[in-house]
């Protein structure tokens, strides 16, 4: 019988948060894959547990070669739990490669839900939740962040990202320059944590903020989409095309994706965003 890789979620920051199947899998499991090993016992001696199984370091840097050493594992009727510093593995940590690997080699794989930061944010932002997209840490390079940005301008959804306090300063001038300094917006840090704080506002009031005080800690930035049924100008999605473009998207998709949020015509935006490239 095969065992199971189980990608368990550790708490965000209140240790309360950790769930008793958690507690059961990190007493029990013969096999846990931590990405950093030192957490995971601090974790566990905060939780009144003791580690019971073998211990394996696993992070991004060697996540490829131990991948199918940690399935052999599971593949050989063991389960492997899977566990990251805090909040759901594989979500802007390690694990989506060893997940991939699981199902080409047709084991099970399943999780242990709990603690998210990503949700946790949206839930307390204060705008709208029924349709979402997660885009992780935005590029540091103030060209690249520009670039990204500008192919999100039109992005209905509600956009949940990460963000370094170190950075969050110049993200948040750049997403008011980009993306509109009205679009409503909401820097969410130490959630669960004591020094828990939700900054809700606009853009550009956020950026004052940020730059005004020195922001420390996890912090997750919630932004509302575009508005739909505003016009804008050709000129406007055609810069938003070849943005996807440089991001690594194909033309006739970027097409299609812009011209549909706008509500344009997708052969009139392609020949201009051809003849612009």
């Amino acid at each position: 019988m095969n065992g199971r890789l189980i990608l368990a979620a550790t708490p965000i920051g209140n240790t309360d948060d950790a769930s008793i199947r958690l507690r059961d899998l990190l007493e029990h499991a013969p096999v846990i894959a931590a990405e950093d090993t030192r957490r995971l016992y601090a974790l566990a001696q905060r939780m009144g547990i003791s580690v019971g199984g073998k211990v394996i370091s696993f992070h991004e840097h060697n996540e490829v070669d131990k991948s199918d050493d940690l399935l052999d594992v599971v593949e050989g009727g063991g389960d492997v739990v899977l566990v990251t510093d805090a909040g759901m593995p594989s979500v802007s940590d390690p694990g989506y490669r060893v997940v991939t690997r699981a199902i080409e080699r047709g084991l099970t794989v399943t999780a242990a839900p709990g603690p998210s930061a990503v949700l946790t944010a949206l839930a307390l932002s204060g705008l709208p939740t029924d349709r979402f997209t997660f885009e992780g840490f935005p590029p540091r390079k103030p060209g690249e962040l520009a670039r990204a940005l500008a192919a999100l301008k039109l992005e209905q959804r509600t956009m949940v990202f990460f963000e370094s306090p170190h950075r969050i300063d110049a993200t948040l001038a750049a997403m008011a320059a980009e993306l509109g300094a009205d679009r409503r917006a909401a820097v969410c840090r130490e959630l669960t944590k004591t020094y828990e704080q939700v900054i809700r506002g606009n853009l550009a009031e956020l950026a004052q903020v940020a730059a005004a005080e020195q922001l420390r800690g996890e912090i997750a930035i919630v932004i509302e989409g575009a508005v739909g049924g505003v016009e804008v100008s050709l000129e406007t999605l055609v810069e938003e095309v070849l943005a996807r473009v440089a991001q690594g998207d194909r033309l006739k998709s970027a097409v299609a994706e812009v011209a549909t949020a706008a509500g344009y015509s997708k052969r009139e935006l392609y020949a201009a965003a051809l003849a612009a490239k």
